[in-house]
């Protein structure tokens, strides 16, 4: 059963100000519930994490500040977001739902976060509109639990998961592999296990042929027994924010790969969904859709 968590902003909403950009959450659902790919029984809202699974991964002071409201206005700014209770309570079942997840994927094979995918976070600070990075709890919440003993986070979303690279830098059981846009935001980069930073306006053939050439390699040689993918669609070619050139079916197509890679080993996989800036929501939408519809098709 495909097992999907819904994005608790709409269980728990932000201001009107801030809810427009968080639109394709409630879409991407709607549109799977309408083409029947899914039903509400696939469909889970998650709980708060835990405090002390948070702890495993960011600082005591950064999630007291967080928690309490009192993280410093210069620091406000580096998030984007006006810091609020709600903003914070929706990052903290947003957390959850990626650690329910896994537990469908280890049922299922694979399973994803409607939202999620918050990489820019990092032990001690948030960025990017990312509070707490999700699939890093998620991650050491399976280590500390001798779930896993070795994972692979898989981050193609258009920026570098820099968050995701900082807080695994120093633990050989997580290898952390970015390919995302070299001259994008964040500017001034983490190192993660393996980058692969892109040139501008990069097409279809060659954005292929690289991850093509590069994952069936870091799987072999690393033996993850879990992996996290994070599926951004802001490498569209229509992307605002992206600078690449990629269409719709390369976007696809790197999913396709992805999935088969891990389906082929037995190797469960949880999904966040990651960025999508496009003018048009619905071709975010659409795109993160694909994602979906590729993993149905394979795994059900």
């Amino acid at each position: 059963m495909l097992k999907i968590a819904y994005d608790p902003i709409y269980a728990h909403p932000l201001p009107p100000g801030h809810r427009f950009p968080m639109l394709k959450y409630e879409l991407i659902p709607a549109q799977l519930l309408h083409e029947g790919i899914i039903t509400p029984e696939n469909i889970f809202l998650p709980n708060a994490v835990d405090e002390e699974t948070i702890l495993l991964t960011h600082n005591a002071d950064y999630w007291q500040q967080l928690r309490y409201l009192t993280l410093p206005p210069k620091e406000q700014r580096r998030i984007g977001f006006p810091l609020s209770a709600q903003l914070v309570e929706r990052e903290v079942r947003i957390a959850q739902g990626t650690i329910d997840g896994c537990r469908y994927a280890f049922e299922y094979g694979v399973a994803f976060n409607v939202a999620g995918g918050t990489h820019h976070a990092g032990t001690n600070w948030g960025e990017g509109f990312c509070l707490l990075n999700d699939q890093a709890i998620a991650a050491n919440y399976l280590l500390a639990n001798n779930l896993s003993k070795s994972i692979l986070i898989i981050d193609l979303d258009v920026h570098q998961g820099n968050g995701t690279a900082q807080i695994f830098e120093n633990e050989p059981r997580v290898f952390t592999f970015s390919m995302h846009g070299d001259k994008n935001f964040p500017f001034r980069k983490e190192q993660s296990d393996l980058d692969i930073p892109l040139p501008d306006g990069i097409g279809d053939d060659e954005y292929l042929v690289l991850l093509k050439d590069v994952l069936p390699g870091l799987i072999n040689t690393h033996q993850p027994d879990f992996i996290f993918y994070l599926a951004g669609v802001d490498v569209l070619e229509s992307d605002k924010l992206g600078k690449l050139s990629l269409s719709k079916e390369a976007c696809k197509e790197r999913d396709r790969f992805v999935f088969e890679q891990c389906k082929s080993r037995g190797i469960p996989v949880q999904v966040s969904m990651g960025g999508g800036y496009s003018p048009q929501i619905k071709d975010i939408v659409e795109a993160h859709c694909n994602t979906y519809r590729v993993a149905n098709n394979l795994y059900f």
